[in-house]
């Protein structure tokens, strides 16, 4: 009797502890974003705020490239919000986004044109973007009412600074202040080239971002005016060499991220939110603490990232060791791989990001250990696992779409496609990119292979568009065939700029219509005429109802027309099987099968059973396969 009552104290206390896990959701653009690391070097320093909380504590990250405030409210909390518990923390950062359209709001902007009757310049307004003084503040305003009344802490910071410098200082623009060049939209249209004096803070959306926090009572960190002072420490070359993606100034590497993440988590701390659950170690760490590759096709070779931390180190200078067992190798460039690497600090810290890499060559479970050895100190260890899976059994599924003359599709088992659609783009026509398409030479193609070649509506792509724009893009999907489950192994196409260098996009895919995402490529500033071939091989699982969607968001490098973006020979791949059967039942004519819906194999519904092997759908709602 006593071993029960302690069984089921102990089953309590962890019911306890799963119910009351505590949470930190996190909302905010591109600079915050979670990015996948094998496909571009961009990080976002949500990624990293947890490394600074306590165990028990857990960081999610929301944040997507391209939302504003308004994006934030109406797609971000909205999917956040589902999670939120009391005793939770949200913090909220919107601004880069907010001032497109010049410090508009493209909502009303886009009213404008409409009410005017003008309907080509409608379709040219980017949507995004709020005023600093109204619908900014009502947008994070309303997040900040919805998590207070869920129980939840809401925590302001305003928005990083891009590293726009001027004079060794940080310019007004790049602390988000628009004061010295705005537009406003009066009865007779937007009027450009409007500016206020430095003490004004009419368009300066840190500004109100604080204002609005004191007016709601909640915190707020300035984390405007800290990375202002970091980004001046280290000066222009310096800053962008060491701090930023080269892809401009607004995107972080992983040690800007890092370094952002660490002063977000430092400010808070230092006002006393969460400042029993915050930790700023002083020695060195190690992100992550482990090495999950997670589940992969065996053959295939993964790579992850690992960054060491140290800031206060002991001795001022020194060097760390970083060794791995077999089957395991290690770079800092992706280029030259080893089993053993050295690397110095000095002035007592250390950021240094380095790649383990794994080719999966066996069935089943892999492990090793990769050592972190600091010169006349102690060793970390992290341990490395993956596994190793064979995809066999059941049919295979195979969506292709050449587009070379239009959007139909070959499917080859039994999957449900869907179609490809177009959100704020339209297809210009189908054509080969140029005379002088060069195609990656194992293809075999020439310059004369068509590509669908696509536009944004309006035609005329914005300037200073920085990142994908959540309402342009093209997608297409796939789903399992009713009775069926699909398990997708490939994802791959073609994808190229024509008409200049400055074509940039995205690919991504979804599982759950994209309220998360998966990085599958990213580019900036594609080489015209040079298609780029993506490939994924993801471990995906799709249970009946759920469907794959892949998507390319593309954007332009400055404000141009007549450029497109080319895309072509898209393929989904995977195997299908059926989905909680009970066996193969064969009947005779003389039977009769109680069930509500009959399909056949590759999913279509046909009115009653037909010759052969047919997927039933029976009263009780399981699933049957019936020879007939």
């Amino acid at each position: 009797m006593k071993s029960k009552f302690i069984f089921f104290l102990a089953l309590a206390s962890i019911l306890f502890t799963a119910s009351n896990a505590k949470k930190v959701h996190t909302l905010g653009d591109s600079t915050m974003a979670p990015y996948d690391e094998n496909a571009t070097v961009t990080r976002g320093w949500g990624m990293y705020f947890g490394n600074f909380l306590t165990n028990g504590w857990t960081s999610i990250n929301y944040a997507k490239g391209g939302r504003d405030s308004r994006g934030g409210y109406n797609e971000l909390w909205q999917t956040a919000k589902k999670n939120v518990e009391a005793g939770d923390y949200v913090i909220i950062t919107f601004g880069h986004n907010d001032e497109k359209n010049g410090g508009m709001d493209g909502i009303e902007l886009y009213n404008y044109y409409i009410n005017k009757g003008d309907a080509t310049a409608a379709a040219a307004v980017d949507q995004r973007g709020t005023i600093p003084t109204t619908t900014y503040k009502e947008n994070l305003g309303k997040i900040v009412d919805e998590a207070i009344a869920l129980g939840a802490t809401p925590v302001i910071c305003s928005p990083v600074c891009r590293s726009y410098f001027s004079g060794g200082k940080i310019r007004r623009n790049g602390r988000h202040d628009l004061g010295d060049s705005f537009s406003i939209l009066t009865e007779n249209g937007p009027t450009a080239g409007q500016s206020v004096p430095a003490t004004d803070h009419t368009m300066d959306y840190a500004y109100h971002s604080e204002q609005l926090a004191k007016e709601k009572g909640v915190a707020f960190i300035d984390l405007t005016s800290a990375t202002a002072d970091l980004y001046e420490s280290y000066g222009d070359a310096k800053c962008h060499e060491y701090l930023f993606d080269g892809e401009g100034s607004t995107h972080f590497n992983t040690t800007g991220a890092l370094l952002v993440a660490r002063e977000c988590a430092r400010l808070m701390k230092a006002q006393g939110i969460m400042a029993g659950d915050i930790v700023l170690p002083t020695d060195l760490t190690v992100t992550p603490a482990s090495g999950d590759f997670g589940e992969a096709y065996k053959g295939q070779t993964l790579t992850k990232e690992f960054t060491l931390n140290g800031f206060g180190l002991s001795p001022e200078e020194g060097s760390v060791s970083i060794t791995a067992t077999d089957g395991i190798t290690l770079s800092t460039d992706k280029k030259t791989w080893t089993n053993a690497l050295t690397t110095t600090y000095a002035a007592s810290t250390l950021v240094q990001t380095f790649y383990a890499q794994v080719t999966l060559t066996e069935n089943g479970q892999f492990s090793g250990t990769i050592t972190v050895s600091v010169s006349g100190g102690s060793a970390i260890e992290i341990p490395v696992t993956a596994t190793a899976i064979v995809l066999e059994g059941g049919t295979e599924v195979k969506a292709y779409w050449r587009l070379e003359k239009d959007d139909s599709y070959e499917q080859t088992g039994p999957a449900t496609v869907i179609s490809e659609t177009f959100q704020g783009m339209y297809v210009q026509r189908y054509s080969n990119p140029n005379a002088n398409t060069v195609w990656p030479e194992w293809t075999g193609y020439d310059a004369t292979r068509k590509m669908q070649r696509n536009l944004l509506t309006g035609d005329a792509w914005p300037a200073e568009e920085i990142d994908d724009n959540p309402d342009r893009y093209i997608q297409w999907g796939i789903k399992p065939a009713t009775g069926m489950t699909l398990s997708i192994d490939e994802i791959s196409l073609f994808v190229s700029g024509c008409g200049g260098n400055g074509m940039c996009c995205h690919i991504y895919y979804s599982t759950d219509n994209f309220e998360t995402r998966t990085t599958i490529f990213e580019m900036k500033k594609m080489p015209a005429n040079n298609p780029q071939y993506v490939e994924s091989k993801p471990v995906i699982k799709l249970s009946e109802g759920q469907q794959l969607l892949v998507r390319v968001y593309p954007w332009y490098n400055g404000a141009a027309t007549g450029k497109t973006i080319c895309l072509s020979d898209l393929t989904i791949h995977g195997m299908a099987q059926t989905a909680g059967t009970t066996g193969i039942r064969t009947i005779d004519s003389r039977q009769n099968v109680q069930a509500t819906d009959f399909f056949s194999l590759d999913g279509r519904q046909q009115p009653s059973l037909r010759r052969g092997l047919n997927i039933v759908r029976m009263a009780d709602g399981t699933t049957k396969k019936i020879i007939y």
